[in-house]
């Protein structure tokens, strides 16, 4: 008798034969399948998704463990994917999968990152709240009492009436001290520990990745430039006055550099800012 295992395996090893089957696109087929996108082709749309469903497969094994099920994690990024192929767009001159990989990886995240929670909360709101209990428990220890909602929400420069609505909605905050009824131990020792954020640390890391490929566009001396201006470097932000005099320019001539490497950029760099801002 198959366990659910077996059944699982075998689900996707014929899931990886269907999409072998479709061939890959080459860039110019990927532009063309875009204006066709654009012109509301929903065929087109729909062979754009399919070539790139091994792309959502290869990026998914990254994000798989022990209690998160593979078939689960394709089927979040395939969500992604498809977003990605709708806002595709050819005047980027960029290739989808390129495109698309941000997109993926922001669906799978922020999926796993609802998965955590009882009540799931959208993905800014996840991190309103992460702030209001670390800013709860901050409070408490100076103030020596429980701080009262204003009071977070001022340190926090939130609206009281936002922060008591999603402290409402996700739950009581408790203090860190509360005992159980066996004083057995405290709240603390079940506390899940924020200090290192997976998630966060991934995005950071490929956002970081994909920004070094867009910096590729540049020539030498106006990527490190930015490099140095743009804390990566030790995550240090460099004057112009420093930066030229590491490079035997002057500051002048660094800004100058700065200002066009920026704009070389922008046109690159909106695929970045729908990623962050979507």
């Amino acid at each position: 008798m198959k366990t659910p295992k077996d059944l699982e395996e075998n689900t996707l090893k014929a899931y990886f034969r269907q999409i072998q089957r479709t061939a890959l696109l080459s860039f110019d087929e990927e532009l063309e399948l875009s204006r066709r996108i654009q012109n509301g082709d929903e065929l087109a749309r729909q062979k754009l998704i399919e070539a790139n469903l091994r792309l959502v497969v290869k990026i998914s094994k990254s994000y798989v463990t022990s209690d998160v099920n593979f078939l689960d994690v394709i089927q979040e990024g395939n969500l992604g994917l498809i977003k990605a192929a709708e806002k595709y767009d050819h005047k980027k001159n960029v290739r989808f999968s390129t495109y698309a990989a941000w997109w993926i990886k922001q669906s799978i995240v922020r999926a796993l990152s609802k998965k955590r929670r009882t009540i799931r909360l959208p993905h800014r709101k996840e991190e309103l709240l992460k702030n209001i209990q670390k800013t709860y428990y901050i409070l408490n220890q100076e103030l020596s009492r429980k701080p009262s909602i204003a009071e977070i929400a001022h340190d926090l420069n939130e609206d009281p009436e936002d922060v008591a609505s999603l402290v409402n909605s996700a739950g009581s905050v408790f203090s860190l001290d509360s005992t159980f009824d066996d004083d057995s131990g405290t709240l603390m020792d079940l506390y899940e520990d924020h200090s290192y954020n997976p998630d966060n640390e991934l995005m950071k890391k490929s956002f970081r990745e994909e920004t070094m490929k867009f910096l590729e566009h540049l020539l030498e001396k106006e990527k490190q430039i930015l490099l140095y201006r743009f804390s990566f470097y030790g995550g240090k932000k460099y004057t112009l006055k420093h930066i030229g005099e590491e490079m035997g320019i002057s500051p002048e001539t660094v800004r100058q550099i700065e200002i066009r490497a920026i704009k070389k950029l922008k046109e690159h760099a909106v695929e970045l800012k729908e990623y962050i801002y979507n």
